[in-house]
């Protein structure tokens, strides 16, 4: 594989999938949201994939409608992460942890034992929180935008330098020298920041990728301005490939900016696919979940996004010319433009759902070769650095994807046989680290720190 190959990853916070109705098709356990082995299922299937990650998001608030539907976010994902990483050996093991609500220090030993117990394939999406719920859980108030980003960035760096303060050349237990450790390695770090601090140090040895890879989502203003700082893969939702660039470019640009080669920072945002044997065969799979999710509401989704009030009565009727011509597509809504070539094309309201109109992410409903061109299409214009596959339905769709899709993009020469490195950084093709990234010594965000 070269080095522009593709990088391959997917979220599993919902362990029944992304669509609406999967949980309530008929293979679906009422109870699985809480089952530990749904997911630990779906991390090995991505590992037989040759996936480079799973990805946990979090809120720490009930998400979603829980009358129609489970929760989005269920389980703790560090402990989720915790009991996948024994059961899988390469697979990177990334989890969402909010810098708003934990301090430095309990994140850097949760993160350093996960990247330990795993050998090096932990990966941390740092995200502020921002919903009034989740602050609310806490017993606090929502704080203004700058406050906190300053305790983002105190966070971060507090938590890197916690991963820094017990070195590798500390050693190894020595039972002939009785010398358990080489002190001298293993240091304080006296951080006082205006909103957290820690002494240290961790009581962790590093692991072989050093520290866990920093991930963070896509944000504008003060937002990209962190995640240049320090992340090292972006989890991104933009509505289509000119998006995507755009993004990417942001990204890339704000990363130099910190001082840091725009190469060290992996652009991966979501996609989704719904596959069949055939086009037809895929649009049928997915009409039945959405028969599944409630389709009287899911066409006053489309209706919305159409224009024009569609009858449950009349969803498997194609729409006369009249009401064809009297369609008015929501400019705000990016499916519109395909919902109404599907409509001008006498595709019935039923079928243009089974199209994927609703889906909130880039992808496609159909074969896994057109699965696999959209991909080489988006990673030949330079759009991204690869993607996190978000599956509809992981009762069949996880496999599918593995089975039929990963094939085709091997052949291509997009993805490799088999795993070439055993950590996380070597999936992603990064250096290893250890505590904070010295360029960053002295600048604006830790001017505050006393020790």
């Amino acid at each position: 594989m070269n080095d522009n190959a593709m990088l391959l990853g997917t979220v599993l916070g919902q362990p029944y999938g992304t669509h609406p109705g999967a949980w309530r098709m008929p293979w679906a356990a009422p109870d699985e949201y809480t089952d530990v082995k749904s997911h630990v299922r779906s991390a090995q299937t991505a590992e037989r994939g040759g996936l480079d990650y799973i990805f946990y998001p979090d809120r720490v608030f009930v998400w979603g409608d829980l009358e129609s539907g489970p929760p989005i976010v269920s389980m703790e994902p560090v402990m989720l992460l915790a009991a996948i990483a024994p059961v899988t050996q390469r697979i990177g093991l990334v989890t969402s942890a909010s810098t708003s609500f934990n301090e430095p220090y309990a994140l850097a030993r949760q993160l350093r034992a996960l990247d330990v117990m795993s050998h090096g394939r932990a990966g941390w999406n740092a995200i502020p929180s921002y919903e009034p719920q989740a602050f609310a859980n806490y017993g606090l108030p929502v704080p203004p935008r700058e406050q906190k980003y300053e305790r983002l960035h105190e966070v971060i760096q507090i938590t890197q330098a916690l991963w820094g303060s017990w070195a590798p050349e500390a050693g190894s237990p020595d039972k002939v020298t009785g010398r358990f450790a080489d002190t001298s390695h293993i240091r304080p770090i006296n951080v006082q920041g205006r909103q957290v601090a820690s002494r240290g140090p961790l009581q962790i040895p590093p692991s072989e990728q050093g520290q866990p890879v920093i991930f963070m989502p896509f944000a504008s203003g003060t937002g990209v301005q962190a995640a240049g700082i320090y992340a090292n893969g972006i989890i991104a939702m933009p509505a289509s490939m000119e998006e995507s660039r755009a993004q990417r470019n942001m990204i890339r640009s704000v990363t130099e900016s910190a001082g840091r080669s725009a190469d060290e920072v992996k652009f991966l945002p979501f996609v989704s696919f719904g596959l069949g044997a055939t086009q037809q065969e895929a649009v049928e799979r997915r009409m039945a979940l959405e028969d599944a999710a409630g389709i009287e509401k899911r066409l006053a989704h489309l209706s919305a996004i159409l224009g024009l009030r569609l009858d449950p009565a009349d969803r498997d009727k194609a729409l006369t010319s009249a009401q064809v011509r009297a369609l008015r597509p929501h400019p705000g809504a990016p499916q519109a433009v395909r919902a109404l070539e599907l409509a001008s094309q006498g595709r019935t309201p039923h079928e243009i759902l089974g199209h994927g109109i609703l889906d909130q992410m880039p992808g496609l409903v159909g074969t896994a070769e057109q699965a696999a061109d959209m991909l080489q299409e988006w990673m030949e214009a330079g759009v991204t650095d690869g993607f996190t596959l978000a599956v509809d339905d992981l009762q069949d769709g996880f496999d599918d994807f593995v089975n039929q899709v990963v094939p085709i993009l091997r052949r291509r020469g997009l993805r490799p046989d088999d795993y070439q490195g055993t950590t996380l950084r070597d999936h992603l093709g990064l250096p290893e680290q250890l505590g904070l990234d010295p360029r960053l010594a002295g600048s604006k965000d830790e001017s505050h720190w006393t020790g």
